[in-house]
């Protein structure tokens, strides 16, 4: 392991930029980042951000969207994901608003992917958020897509070709098959088309204190999909560290900048847990857990069956 960095330098596996997020990229050469990916504040209030008109939001974040776009390869992608922006009980979906932004500045959208997870704020007066988006952008039509590492399993492995020169030979991928623009973890059901990837909360074995932690496993799907190994991955906004994990568990180098002092201690540490064997993790592909109805938080309580609920 190279020893973590707190400034940019190429030779090294990993470095961790303390401060604001335009200073630190203007360290990062031109084209020298493979992967962007990032979650930035989402503009709703939490401890570390400062709730401002939706429109002031987007025109602080578009310089640095303007760099990040500089640090890009020219085979390199983009990946960001937000939710959404809620005013006065409005929803405003983020990844609308941003999607001009990044066109105006030459970016191709690839996907548009969805992250699906079975736990989030509960509401009252609309139906509860269960999912955020990820646009996948890339800089030019020529950039780095590798399937075969993310290929899932195919439900239907024994189809064969029924007519042309390749009539009875099997028509699949030994491989698996394409997971398409939505993904779903476990494998029989691939076919729900959706990211079913559980959020970091509090049970979750990557929990940190961070309000809005991204999983690791989340992150990795996209270094398998979009670097090879020993390319640079860049996440600007990085919080506890959880996109230079991904990087680094699978051989690749990683960027990230972060303004709060707190999460950089954290960021250190797991990377630290990381090459010692004993980072909290999530494995990549795990099965989403389904309760069996034995479980005591899965039955129907007894004061519903007496018809005693709360409202």
């Amino acid at each position: 392991m190279e020893q973590i960095s707190s400034s940019y330098n190429s030779s090294t596996d990993v470095a961790l930029i303390h401060g604001n997020s335009m200073d630190a990229l203007s360290t990062i050469p031109n084209g020298e980042v493979q992967l962007i990916i990032t979650s930035p504040p989402y503009n709703i209030g939490k401890a570390y951000e400062k709730a401002t008109a939706l429109d002031d939001y987007l025109s602080a974040l578009e310089p640095i969207i303007e760099q990040l776009i500089r640090t890009l390869s020219p085979r390199g992608s983009l990946c960001w994901q937000v939710g959404n922006y809620v005013e006065d009980a409005e929803v405003f979906p983020l990844d609308i608003y941003y999607y001009p932004i990044f066109k105006k500045h030459g970016l191709q959208l690839r996907n548009r992917i969805i992250w699906h997870f079975e736990h989030g704020l509960h509401a009252s007066k609309r139906l509860s958020g269960r999912y955020e988006t990820m646009l996948w952008f890339t800089k030019t039509e020529d950039y780095t897509f590798n399937l075969d590492p993310i290929r899932i399993p195919s439900k239907y492995p024994g189809k064969r070709h029924f007519k042309g020169d390749k009539r009875g030979q099997p028509s699949g991928n030994p491989l698996g098959k394409n997971p398409s623009d939505i993904w779903h973890i476990v494998a029989q059901d691939w076919e729900t088309a959706l990211w079913n990837i559980p959020n970091v909360k509090a049970n979750h074995p990557e929990k940190t204190i961070h309000p809005c932690q991204f999983p690791i496993e989340l992150v990795e799907r996209c270094v398998l999909a979009l670097t090879n190994e020993h390319d640079v991955i860049l996440d600007p906004f990085s919080g506890v560290g959880s996109a230079l994990l991904a990087a680094l568990k699978h051989n690749r180098r990683a960027i990230g900048c972060e303004k709060e002092a707190e999460y950089i201690a954290i960021a250190h540490q797991r990377i630290r847990d990381l090459y010692a064997g004993v980072l909290g993790y999530r494995p990549l592909g795990k099965p989403v857990f389904q309760p069996t109805g034995r479980e005591k938080v899965s039955q129907v309580p007894t004061e519903w069956k007496n018809g005693v609920y709360s409202k």
